[in-house]
């Protein structure tokens, strides 16, 4: 996994100083697709937002990817770049100028063709303030960012319509990872006039160019995709529907896909059940394993008294017992002690991070002014395992003397709250955060730990804004030869292990995926556990008992 990902990082390096331009390839053809047919999937609660510029979890990341597209994708189950609505890109020399031909014919939902102005018009829109979305800080280094941002322009001046069929960007400095941000949900092509036409609502309205179209959305019951057939993509999707069940508990789902009711219990396989279904033969063949690009932390709101110390937040480090909660979990996970996962580039295997020492987080926190401790609250997603997970976080932290009353919530709760300056002091992130949205250590750092990300609605929790650090990153991002691809990873590895001495947050564990699948499913198995298009690609997913 690790050197698939470093050669994927390579080779987008080496796009970038070629200047080379890229076809799309043909994806390879599975013999035992068959067209057609509906599947269920069950979740235990709604989806907040299909809005691409917006919605940003895990549950509906994999949603919006089906029904939106963007200049860039990866092959199906893999980390590999390949063109999308682009067909073709060019780069500069230096690395700051890009230029891509788009596909002739693509159409919109509402059945118009989609141009270069609509391509435009969504950067626009996703970096301008007014729509607060969480990852407008990707795009930082188009030309005309900073003014768009700081509300003194409503579009990028580095973003240029050529002709319908062409668009041109141009940057502020070389970016090794843009052509990975072309290929996240924010860079998802949206037409004008439908989302003037719902305004605030555009995300319970989606209209984009993907494989599926929303049909329904009965907020609370369900939420129905039905096969797009004027999509671009000759042969996709394979499903003629898919239907969400929402309001369903993950036993209660688990249950259902045991008797041929459901297709994939999208929350996972209940902790509880976790090594029953394992010890079946006949439901342990249906599961599915891959690794993430994962950390599931603390975050501790360094605006917000008393985690505003340092010393605050490196006792409270110290406090949690790693080891027991991977227990907790049926041992699905390991310890983490820095941001980064062990399979991403700049994973620094030399850091050892904080050990677990109640008696030094104890004296940390006397030295700090807190020798009887304090209150705090704990935010965490109501979805098990992550209450009992909180519960263990609120036990160790106790036994330091911090009392933290655990407020467990729905997703989208949570993620209004860490979205809100004054809304949580800690937040245990297991369910939500964090995935990475594309193969590259920056992404663990710009919209998570960066001042960009510090923003209301935003997915830096921690709040925690480093303008030296930002400087830092920006300059790793700059390294585009592929020649210096180690030094660049020493640059990230060095900034990682700042963010761990300032402690905004503390690492627990870098998670597994496990998924079932009901016996009718087809398709690869890296489709379920989807590395990008996170938890499955439903484009590639096929039934097997269609007539």
């Amino acid at each position: 996994m690790r050197r698939f990902l470093a050669s994927t990082v390579a080779a987008s390096a080496l796009a970038l100083m070629l200047g080379m331009a890229s076809a799309r390839a043909d994806d390879a053809v599975d013999p035992n697709i068959k067209q057609g047919g509906a599947i269920t999937i069950t979740y235990k609660d709604d989806v907040a937002t299909l809005d691409p510029a917006i919605g940003y979890d895990w549950q509906n990341w994999s949603m919006i990817k089906s029904l939106f597209d963007g200049l860039m994708d990866y092959e199906p189950g893999t980390t590999k770049l390949k063109p999308d609505l682009a067909e073709s890109y060019e780069i500069s020399p230096d690395g700051k100028t890009f230029t891509f031909k788009l596909r002739h014919g693509v159409k919109f939902h509402n059945g118009r063709e989609m141009t270069a102005e609509d391509v435009k018009y969504s950067l626009d829109r996703v970096t301008n303030p007014k729509t607060q979305s969480p990852g407008a800080g990707f795009f930082g280094s188009i030309k005309g960012y900073d003014d768009v941002a700081a509300g003194k322009a409503d579009s990028l001046s580095g973003v240029t319509v050529v002709d319908p069929y062409t668009i041109k960007f141009e940057l502020v400095r070389p970016d090794a990872t843009f052509l990975h941000v072309m290929a996240i949900n924010f860079s998802h092509v949206v037409p004008k006039e439908e989302v003037e036409k719902y305004g605030a609502d555009f995300g319970k309205h989606p209209v984009g160019t993907g494989a599926f179209k929303l049909a329904e959305w009965t907020l609370g019951q369900r939420i129905v995709f039905e096969r797009n057939p004027d999509y671009w993509h000759k042969g996709l999707p394979h499903l003629d529907k898919i239907t969400f069940e929402i309001g369903q508990e993950p036993i209660v789902a688990l249950l259902r896909l045991q008797k041929g009711e459901i297709d994939v219990p999208g929350d996972g396989i209940p902790p509880a059940k976790f090594q029953e279904v394992m010890s079946d033969p006949e439901q342990k063949a249906r599961v599915v394993v891959g690794g993430q690009l994962h950390t599931g932390y603390i975050t501790m709101n360094t605006t917000m008294a008393p985690f505003d110390n340092v010393k605050v937040r490196q006792a409270v480090n110290m406090a949690i017992n790693k080891d027991r909660i991977v227990q907790m979990i049926n041992n699905r996970a390991v310890p983490a002690n820095q941001p980064l996962p062990p399979s991403m580039p700049g994973y620094d295997k030399a850091f050892k991070g904080y050990a677990y020492d109640v008696a030094k987080a104890k004296a940390l926190l006397a030295e700090a002014g807190h020798p009887d401790g304090f209150e705090t609250q704990l935010f965490a997603m109501n979805t098990d395992p992550n209450p009992r997970i909180a519960q263990a976080i609120q036990q160790d932290l106790a036994a330091i003397g911090i009392k933290a009353s655990i407020q467990s919530l729905a997703q989208a709760n949570v993620i209004a709250a860490g979205g809100d300056k004054a809304g949580a002091p800690m937040i245990w992130s297991g369910g939500m955060a964090w995935i990475a949205d594309f193969p590259d250590p920056s992404n663990f750092y710009g919209p998570i730990l960066g001042c960009a990300g510090a923003v209301p609605g935003g997915w830096n929790w921690s709040w925690y804004c480093n303008k030296d650090l930002d400087a830092k990153a920006a300059e790793a991002d700059s390294v585009v030869d592929p020649a210096k691809s180690a030094d660049r990873e020493k640059m990230w590895s060095a900034i990682y292990d700042k963010i761990m001495e300032d402690a905004p947050w503390a690492p627990v564990f870098n998670e597994q995926r496990f998924t079932l699948k009901s016996a009718r499913m087809g398709g690869a198995d890296n489709l379920y556990v989807d590395p990008v298009h996170i938890p499955i690609n439903y484009d590639n997913v096929y039934v097997k008992d269609v007539q």
